[in-house]
């Protein structure tokens, strides 16, 4: 089985005060490649630094860090556990779906994803469109999870068991139940 990562490298730039009270010259920065169709398998393919800079031009793509200003604290790298991606998952052989959860959630031999998205009732990425109460079901005595334990909730433990526990999921509903909605339709782009 083929796997695709992403590899994003790029040359930090320490410029003005930022450079007085934190130095990131000393450090070292470890760029991991993984191609199809190569040798290449999460491999350490180069070693960068980084360097003081000038000016960059309007052409360069430059990152400016600056420790001392914060906004928002990462909590996790990860990916969305879809219907789609669930049903896929199950029609590939099982040697390959513990192949594909190591290289994305084994903080070792894998990527390390940490978080993951998941839909309440179907998104945009579902075979079919369901919510987990029929409709105009207001004290939720129809609610009913069948759907999803079929392929996404098993799914999702698998995934839970690969991180070793460690991994924090953000839970949202794509769309309320079209007997909620004003157009009574429920795919959230109409």
């Amino acid at each position: 089985m083929k796997f695709l990562l992403t590899t994003l490298a790029f040359t930090a730039v320490i410029s003005g005060n930022a450079q007085q009270s934190y130095s990131a010259l000393d450090k070292k920065v470890l760029v991991y490649t993984t191609a199809d169709n190569t040798d290449y398998r999460i491999s350490l393919t180069d070693t960068l630094h980084f360097a003081h800079m000038g000016q960059p031009v309007e052409t360069q793509v430059c990152v400016f860090v600056d420790p001392r200003q914060k906004f928002q604290m990462l909590i996790g790298i990860g990916g969305a556990l879809t219907d789609a991606a669930a049903e896929t998952f199950y029609k590939i052989p099982a040697d390959s779906r513990q192949e594909l959860l190591k290289a994305y959630y084994d903080t070792v031999n894998g990527i390390g994803y940490t978080l993951a998205r998941t839909n309440i009732n179907s998104c945009d990425f579902s075979n079919d469109t369901y919510t987990y109460v029929t409709a105009n079901d207001k004290d939720l005595t129809t609610f009913n999870l069948a759907h999803d334990e079929k392929y996404k909730i098993p799914f999702i433990k698998e995934v839970q068991k690969a991180a070793n526990n460690n991994l924090k999921l953000f839970v949202s509903p794509w769309s309320p139940p079209a007997w909620m909605k004003d157009n009574n339709d429920m795919p959230s782009w109409r």
